[in-house]
């Protein structure tokens, strides 16, 4: 039977439920954030669809921290039709996304090849304006865009084969997204110079400063819709992961509720659409942007560490020796892993620290692969070249923590010390209340 979770119900299998729990509170987080952006997003295109500023639309208080002085009314009401569209109908909201995402497709087909009809390679003569540092810094903040592929398998429970399909429509959709990514920033950089890109609404700007005024209608328009889907699909897939959550009674099992007529989470979609909604109105693009890719970096660590554990572990068949053999392992590669982003943190540019981290790593890695044999083979679907793929996946990802901003790890060892306090001194009253109710279901 194929169940939804996502990465929260495989690192719970694997890790166990406390890791699972942090990874929970942070996939949630990331839901959170990311329709927060979002919908912060869609407040900047539709003012410029309007031919104004974004802040225009905003409530400037100017008591607040400047970060979070930008009021944002209509990325509220966004969320609120999105919310009341999420608990009306699964399978509307499906067919809407359907019909949704071939228009996108079309609009982004329009926004290459009309772009690339103005492309000047002269913009392209600064390839690397801010040099090594500057591309890891921006690709840290680009796992901003790959959050809601984790939604795909949160349901698993409505997909007819589930170990074939889900796995061909997360590799599949993330080729063609990855594709369409590269070359919609390609055609951006052509047709401006980097320094004069507009942070808020870049393509509909662009446009506008070659002198296709009449093309910035339709990239806002298409921006507009694209963004107005991903908060749909969004919205359905954080419900799917806290209803999941709810299953487990590490939250409240009342967010698990379905409700009878229209067949979906009403309680946890308007959980988790509220907490989007009070994020969006104060929250800075910036901010959300550097707390959300440090959340989805560290998922997609624990992923392969859970991965790494699933191929060369199972209780009760697995000898001691193999075991600590993959624990020390596992405990060299975090570590050579964190050591390389902390050196890349604090401006390290010596040669020899990169060395002796990368070795450590390599060595660890060759040990785990000559060394230990793998317990468990996929029965349908799997990983290729394990250990190096994932322990490959494990460095990166930490490598790329390293490029992220101070003050944005600040806030999230505070999402993080919070979740602690929840798990130790506030999730028995979750299992108490569980308890209690199916004592009196008896």
């Amino acid at each position: 039977m194929s169940i939804a979770g996502g990465s929260f119900a495989y690192l719970r299998v694997e890790l166990g439920d406390f890791m699972a729990f942090i990874a929970a509170g942070n996939i949630l987080l990331e839901y959170v954030i990311g329709g927060a952006a979002v919908a912060r997003s869609w407040t900047s295109y539709f003012a410029t669809l309007l031919n104004h500023h974004p802040n225009d639309f905003r409530i400037h208080a100017a008591s607040l921290n400047p970060d979070y002085s930008r009021l944002d009314p209509i990325a509220v009401a966004v969320i609120a039709i999105v919310c009341l569209a999420a608990v009306s109908s699964t399978k509307a909201t499906s067919r809407f996304n359907y019909v949704a995402s071939i228009v996108h497709l079309a609009i982004i087909v329009f926004i290459i090849i009309a772009g690339l009809t103005q492309a000047n390679p002269k913009n392209l003569s600064d390839f690397t304006p801010f040099g090594v540092r500057g591309v890891f810094s921006a690709s840290a903040v680009l796992f901003f865009a790959y959050v809601g592929f984790d939604a795909v398998s949160t349901m698993a429970e409505e997909t007819k084969n589930p170990a074939k399909d889900i796995p061909l429509g997360l590799v599949g959709a993330m080729a063609i997204t990855t594709g369409c990514y590269c070359l919609l920033a390609l055609t951006l950089c052509l047709m401006q110079p980097y320094s004069q890109i507009d942070p808020d609404a870049p393509f509909s700007v662009a446009f506008q400063a070659i002198g296709m005024d009449w093309a910035k209608y339709i990239v806002a328009f298409g921006a507009l819709k694209g963004m107005t889907t991903v908060l749909l699909v969004s919205a359905v897939g954080q419900a799917r992961y806290l209803t999941h959550i709810a299953r487990t009674h590490m939250v409240p099992p009342w967010l698990a509720e379905v409700h009878a007529t229209t067949g979906t989470p009403v309680n946890a979609t308007v959980v988790m659409l509220v907490a989007t909604a009070v994020i969006a109105f104060f929250t800075s693009l910036g901010i959300l942007s550097n707390l959300l890719s440090i959340s989805t970096l560290f998922i997609f660590m624990m992923v392969a560490v859970a991965l790494l554990v699933r191929r060369y572990y199972v209780s009760g068949q697995t000898n001691d020796s193999d075991r600590n053999k993959l624990i020390a392992a596992l405990v060299l590669i975090l570590a050579s892993s964190m050591a390389t982003a902390a050196y890349w943190a604090a401006g390290g540019m010596g040669w020899a620290g990169y060395l002796v981290s990368v070795l450590v790593w390599l060595l660890a890695t060759a040990f785990l692969w000559w060394g230990v044999p793998q317990a468990r083979a996929p029965q349908t679907w799997g990983v290729p070249l394990v250990p190096w793929l994932p322990s490959a996946s494990i460095a990166i990802n930490t490598f790329l923590l390293g490029s992220i901003d101070g003050p944005s790890f600040v806030r999230f060892g505070i999402w993080t010390a919070l979740l602690l306090v929840y798990y130790f001194f506030g999730l028995h009253a979750s299992y108490d209340t569980a308890k209690a109710a199916s004592n009196d279901g008896v």
